[in-house]
């Protein structure tokens, strides 16, 4: 699924251009929160789309590596970084996150990603993904993400892809339950797990904050 799922996101981004608008999600006000509390610097976000969260990042003073499978949303992020003079500070790169991270090991302070580990994935695929995560993170680097899980209107309904992934109107969704983020957070440390909405519907999110020890 995932070239059919990199193709749809394309065309969406290229129609709705800044479909989440402008302020950052409030996952990544608290994010920033912590990021900096922490005393990080940097910051890795995976599947940033167009950007309002990492040019919120940039502008509380962390520098910025965004990542998305979507070229068309990338270019958006680098016009609005560059309008707001913040385009030094951030720094982009297409990238499938079936794929191996392109960074060294322990080269970042905090990874984020907005819903992104709760895309058309398989558990495999995530628990990959989260082993990168770790291996780029620094020693104690903290790692914040959200996913949506069973307790959706959405989970159940609509196309069924196995592996819990259900398909509403052309975007694939992983839905998590409480064992799988459990199991992601083996060998980290610190692990919090708060529930929260967003969106019309409302998305039935977890957040979900854990540290590299």
């Amino acid at each position: 699924m995932g070239g059919a799922q990199r193709e749809h996101w394309q065309r969406t981004y290229a129609d709705h251009p800044g479909m989440y608008g402008r302020q950052p999600s409030d996952v990544a006000v608290y994010a920033a929160e912590v990021f900096l509390a922490s005393g990080a610097e940097t910051v890795l976000e995976l599947g940033a789309g167009h950007g309002r969260d990492a040019l919120y990042f940039a502008r509380c003073g962390l520098a910025v590596h965004a990542t998305d499978f979507s070229s068309q949303a990338l270019d958006q992020l680098r016009r609005d970084a560059a309008e707001a003079g913040l385009g030094g500070v951030i720094q982009t790169s297409v990238h499938d996150v079936r794929q191996p991270l392109p960074l060294r090991d322990g080269s970042v302070d905090t990874v984020f990603a907005h819903m992104l580990l709760c895309m058309a994935l398989s558990t495999e695929q995530i628990h990959a993904l989260v082993g990168e995560v770790r291996r780029v993170l620094r020693p104690a680097g903290v790692f914040v993400y959200t996913v949506r899980h069973v307790g959706d209107a959405h989970y159940g309904t609509g196309t069924y892809h196995g592996n819990d992934i259900y398909e509403h109107g052309g975007f694939a969704v992983h839905f998590f339950d409480r064992a799988q983020v459990d199991a992601l957070a083996e060998g980290w440390s610190g692990l919090q797990v708060h529930p929260l909405t967003e969106g019309d519907l409302p998305r039935q999110l977890w957040r979900i904050t854990q540290r590299r020890p």
